[in-house]
């Protein structure tokens, strides 16, 4: 793994550079130099060089939305094809953190050099931040050497982008992999049509997680919304409500429209299995294709980059049924 000796630290805002205002804590620019003066004090550690690029306006991460995660993939491949640098860190609020690691992962396919997204759970002027620990531990690790890929670091520990997740709010280390059960093949290689040079545009994504009494009209509202892919949040193995005919009707009627119909499990340490229940073999007869065990964060990226690839519903179900960068295989 060869070290990182250039970085482009990537600020979107977030907690991280959040400032005092009289409506609350809020986004701020002018970051770089709060770094600089950080790095100064803590003169003691040894960093590597980097370069500062922040996207504008800086936002909450409540407000991210994928417009943003293209805007963080065209400035991650300047900071790397035209100002040389071999290593990102990108600065990211914790409340979508793990959604955008996992979108990225899928948006950077193939691109040789690591990625890592941090933030903090306190502001950096906060008593008790955990800012300068993350940020300064991400640069170290990125220094160190880091695999090819995305990558998500949080209180000391580096993880998967496509596995990872926000897991609470009241510690400093909110962020985990939950044990799933990950298993798929493996693609041998990635093609052009996903990799990070790929064009990639907008679409329309819901999730939608299965609850007792849940009506087919209900669902059908979702799915008439201009949806080209749905991330259906199943019971356990990935069963759902299989005697509401009306229901079926409305998945597998979305389903011959085109919508892709992308099944996980709502259980934290779940995973698809349709095989195992008679209801789960009716979600599947309805279109739906196993997510296996991956994360809301992981289905919804994954849809995002290969919808916004413009593949077609069959292919999108064919790539999205395989493991491209562990998500689906340990």
């Amino acid at each position: 793994m060869p070290a990182s000796r250039n970085i482009l630290v990537l600020y979107t805002g977030g907690t991280i550079g959040m400032q005092q205002s009289a409506e609350g804590l809020k986004p701020a620019s002018g970051f770089a130099g709060r770094l600089r003066a950080e790095q100064e004090r803590q003169s003691q550690l040894k960093l590597p060089s980097w370069q500062f690029r922040e996207l504008l306006p800086p936002i909450d991460s409540a407000n991210m939305n994928q417009t943003h995660w293209l805007a963080m993939v065209q400035a991650i491949l300047t900071g790397v094809e035209q100002d040389g640098c071999d290593g990102v860190l990108v600065l990211h609020g914790t409340d979508t953190l793990a959604y955008s690691a996992a979108a990225l992962s899928f948006l950077l396919l193939g691109l040789e050099v690591p990625v890592a997204l941090t933030g903090a759970m306190l502001p950096a002027d906060a008593p008790g931040s955990d800012a300068w620990d993350n940020l300064f531990g991400a640069m170290q690790a990125l220094q160190a050497g880091v695999e090819p890929g995305v990558h998500l670091y949080f209180a000391g520990k580096l993880m998967s982008g496509a596995n990872a997740s926000k897991l609470g709010t009241a510690s400093l280390d909110a962020f985990g992999v939950l044990p799933r059960l990950r298993q798929g093949q493996r693609v041998p290689s990635i093609p052009a049509a996903l990799g990070y040079r790929q064009p990639r545009r907008t679409v329309g994504l819901a999730v939608l997680p299965l609850h007792p009494g849940i009506q087919a009209a209900q669902v059908r509202a979702v799915l008439a919304s201009d949806v080209q892919g749905l991330v259906l949040e199943c019971y356990g193995s990935g069963t759902g409500p299989s005697n509401e005919d009306q229901l079926l009707a409305a998945l597998k009627e979305a389903h011959a429209r085109g919508v892709v119909l992308a099944a996980i499990s709502q259980c934290p340490q779940g995973h698809v299995d349709f095989g195992i229940y008679a209801a789960g073999s009716k979600l599947a007869a309805s279109g739906l294709v196993s997510g296996g065990g991956m994360t809301r964060e992981a289905a919804l990226g994954k849809l995002f980059a290969l919808l916004g690839a413009g593949l077609s519903q069959a292919e999108v179900e064919h790539w999205f049924a395989l493991d491209l960068c562990g998500e689906r295989a340990d």
